[in-house]
């Protein structure tokens, strides 16, 4: 790796092992760590606020959560690996016999050496996610479960960097700082914006103005429009929501809803011309914060970056999206 490669690297090794969420203390540990590196202007929405029709929730924090066996022994342990809890999973403290359990634990029958990675941020509810091959291992007949979990009155946290240029006119980078332990789909996108926003700041020589967003996905983009809706539709031309851009797989493009705005228009000439494999998806295949952007009466004309698509690689939203998974990729080097 060159020493940019090492940088971006490093911060992503730092970022990995946090427990994030839609909300919590991961979130501000996350941006606490960005903010070492580009000036962040960190914010916080109160639990209870009205974002458009929505609400920010309760705030959710976990201290530690297992499944323990009959003889005592951890067979599941949120402290190996933050995928293991259904993320927003309510605290409890019980046994349960295994036909009970099993309910509440979820698996990839297709890919028997992964954890998935699952949520229930809007349904009161709990449970595990385990390879499954450690399910099809579980031979007693009661296990006990400790999920040390809190939802308290708190906030949504998230930031943003506006950096100055000769012209008021902006172009947005929003990624997602919401995933726990997932490289590709989580990480390389602050990553990436974080040395992006690094390097401008350096080049002091900008045109247009650049806006750095990170924010938790869906809820965090539904209240960053909200609370900033008459800049952007003045001010924003045009940009990107940056995700999975440290896997191995060919660039894509997921297009604006125009398919023929400004931006469209010049990724699609830069990806012709890179002489690189690129994949083109219209904005029907959407699935990330490009919606909240691109609504009706939103409109700011945001296209979505990646290499692989989410949804498209294998290894998403699992633990195989690790560190040696981007470490193969292109977004160092």
């Amino acid at each position: 790796m060159n020493n940019i490669s090492t940088e971006m690297f490093s911060l992503m090794e730092k970022l990995f092992p946090i427990c994030r969420s839609i909300t919590g203390d991961g979130v501000r540990e996350t941006l606490d760590i960005i903010n070492n590196y580009i000036p962040l202007n960190i914010q916080e929405i109160n639990t209870g606020t009205k974002v458009f029709d929505w609400e920010i929730p309760q705030e959710w924090n976990v201290k530690d959560a297992y499944i323990k066996d009959e003889n005592g022994k951890k067979i599941i342990d949120f402290k190996k690996s933050n995928l293991h809890l259904v993320s927003y999973s309510i605290p409890i403290k019980k046994r349960f016999q295994i036909d009970e359990l099993r309910k509440h634990l979820f698996t990839i029958p297709e890919q028997p050496e992964v954890i998935p990675y699952v949520t229930s941020y809007y349904k009161k509810d709990w449970g595990f996610c385990l390879s499954h091959n450690q399910l099809l291992d579980l031979k007693s007949e009661y296990y006990d479960v400790f999920i040390d979990s809190s939802f308290t009155n708190g906030s949504l946290t998230y930031a943003d960097l506006l950096i100055k240029g000769n012209s008021d006119k902006e172009i947005i980078f929003s990624t997602n700082i919401c995933h726990p332990s997932l490289a590709n789909n989580e990480l390389s996108g602050p990553v990436l914006c974080t040395f992006l926003a690094k390097w401008l700041i350096d080049n002091k020589k900008n045109n247009y103005s650049y806006r750095f967003v990170f924010i938790p996905e869906t809820i965090g983009a539904i209240s960053y429009i909200s609370k900033n809706m008459k800049v952007l539709k003045r001010n924003v031309i045009g940009g990107y929501t940056v995700t999975c851009v440290g896997d191995p797989g060919n660039f894509s493009y997921l297009m604006t809803p125009n398919d023929n705005a400004l931006v469209d228009r010049i990724t699609t000439h830069v990806l012709f011309h890179s002489g690189r494999k690129y994949n083109i998806y219209p904005f029907s295949k959407r699935g990330s914060d490009e919606r909240q952007y691109n609504y009706p009466g939103v409109d700011l004309n945001i296209g979505s970056l990646m290499k692989s698509k989410y949804h498209d690689y294998p290894e998403y939203h699992t633990s195989a999206d690790n560190l040696q998974f981007v470490k193969k990729g292109a977004i160092f080097g």
